[in-house]
Parts: structure tokens; sequence; C-alpha cells
């Protein structure tokens, strides 16, 4: 597998600092899409276990939120396999740090089982993301104002919301829509 990039700091691919992975390799080729460059799946560097533990090294301060992973495509079969590895010991070291996932693909029809990008390994890795932003980026619904979502059929999917220390869980869609309260000035919080 390839990668574009690695963001030490990243604020707009899920809720706090992030470290954001892009892989490169995608299929969908959404006409408008932020990153073509990472449609090829040659694009980029080559993915080692260097590159693995350097991401495990950027999780490790307490400010980070969790990882995301973006690109391309993460749920590309070729890109499957060596990402499940990834996640397994993000969540076995780090499990109380979030995984955002973002794929042009739908839950429903493609991911699943009998689905067309359903592999071996799409069960585990959909078990280790908590939440999955998913669709393809639509120009014609493209809308800036949106949270972490570049169109407006995209869907904020919390497959694994996590919980609180007290026991208490806030779904990540929950935090987000009371984000876009505050932002609207809708929300009792001050």
């Amino acid at each position: 597998m390839n990668y574009a990039e690695i963001k030490e700091y990243d604020i707009a691919d899920g809720p706090g600092v992030r470290v954001s992975l892009f892989v490169s390799g995608c299929r969908n080729a959404c006409p408008g899409c932020f990153n073509p460059e990472t449609w090829d799946f040659d694009y980029g560097h080559t993915y080692t276990l260097e590159t693995e533990d350097r991401i495990l090294r950027l999780l490790m301060p307490e400010y980070i939120e969790g990882l995301t992973l973006l690109g391309g495509e993460p749920f590309e079969p070729e890109n499957q396999a060596v990402l499940v590895g990834l996640l397994r010991k993000v969540k076995q070291i780090y499990p109380k740090k979030s995984v955002w996932c973002y794929t042009g693909y739908t839950y429903e029809r493609d991911l699943l089982r009998g689905g067309e990008k359903h592999t071996s390994h799409t069960d585990e890795m959909l078990s280790l993301i908590d939440v999955l932003v998913d669709g393809r980026f639509l120009l014609a619904e493209k809308d800036i104002t949106l949270l972490y979502r570049g169109s407006r059929n995209q869907r904020i999917l919390a497959l694994h919301p996590a919980g609180k220390e007290d026991g208490e869980e806030t779904s990540a869609v929950e935090a987000v829509e009371e984000i876009a309260e505050i932002a609207k000035g809708n929300s009792s919080w001050k």
C-alpha cells in the first residue's frame, strides 16, 4: 500500500486534534475531489513498518483525539489488508482514542457482507472504526458549511461511539450536531 500524506495535527477531519493518514488508491474518481492525485495506487510513499511506528508515536500525546483514515480510499481491497493491522495496534495501544474513516463507498451497499468492497478484512476493519463518513463526494451536493463532510449526501455514522470514562456514551454524531448548534447560536451551552 502507498500513502500520500500523514498529517500530524489535523483539525478538519474529525473532532479535536487528530493524526490523519491519507492512503493512495481510489476507484471512485469523484468529479471535484479535493485530492485527485491520491486516485493513483502508486502515488506517494510506500507504507512500511516504520510508517506504522511513526503513526503510533504521533498518537501518543494526550491532546491527540485519535486517528482519521482517508485518501484516496481506505476501503479499496488493496488497502484494507494493511489498514486493519494498523487499526488493531491503535485500538490495543490507545483504546480511548477514536478512529474516524472516510469512504466514498456506502456502508450498507458496498461494505457489509455481500457488498462490492467487502473482503475478508472488512468486518474487522469496521469493528475497529468508531465513526464512518460514507458516500461519494457529489459536486452538485457540495456544501462548505457542513462539518466533517464535503457534500450533503455524505453521512456520519457512529459505528462504535467511544465511551466516556464515567461510563456515559456520547456519540460522534451527537457531538457534531451540538457543534453545529453552537455555531448557529442555538445551543444552551455557554
